[in-house]
């Protein structure tokens, strides 16, 4: 089945869910985030056909989220993260917030996420990045950015 192309959208919420739009793509990326890495791998852990798994890693690998690197003689590859690809699971890191604290219910989020920087227990912070403070869809103005469409 065809997707609808949101790549030429003039909206980076559009664009973004043209690389990541679709239930499967975030799921993998989390799985080579935590170290599953290997076709095989990530479709045990997700219980996803081979040919969905495939089409959605040459979609990540074509949009530049991942790379493939060799891991055996025989044409065998496991993936990981690209820098830009890496930016993107600071967004699936928002939607973890938002999923521990709407659907989490009474046994508590999944996972913990423990901060390098001070060992503590933690979650993502929207704070503006030049004042520090909180930033969330009330606290902003929407204005036209030079890539808006005219």
């Amino acid at each position: 089945m065809q997707r609808t192309d949101f790549s030429e959208m003039a909206c980076s919420i559009a664009r973004t869910l043209d690389v990541i739009g679709e239930p499967w793509s975030p799921l993998i990326l989390r799985d080579i985030w935590v170290g599953i890495s290997r076709f095989e791998q990530i479709q045990a852990d997700l219980g996803i056909s081979r040919k969905v798994l495939t089409e959605r890693l040459g979609h990540l690998l074509e949009r530049g989220v991942i790379d493939r690197r060799p891991y055996d003689r025989r044409p065998r590859y496991e993936y990981v993260l690209t820098d830009k690809g890496a930016e993107l699971v600071d967004v699936l890191m928002v939607m973890v917030g938002w999923g521990d604290k709407w659907l989490a219910g009474t046994s508590g989020p999944p996972v913990l996420y423990r901060h390098h920087a001070c060992g503590q227990i933690s979650g993502v912070d929207l704070r503006c990045a030049d004042c520090g403070e909180p930033m969330h869809a009330g606290d902003i103005d929407l204005l036209p950015g030079p890539g808006a469409a005219v």
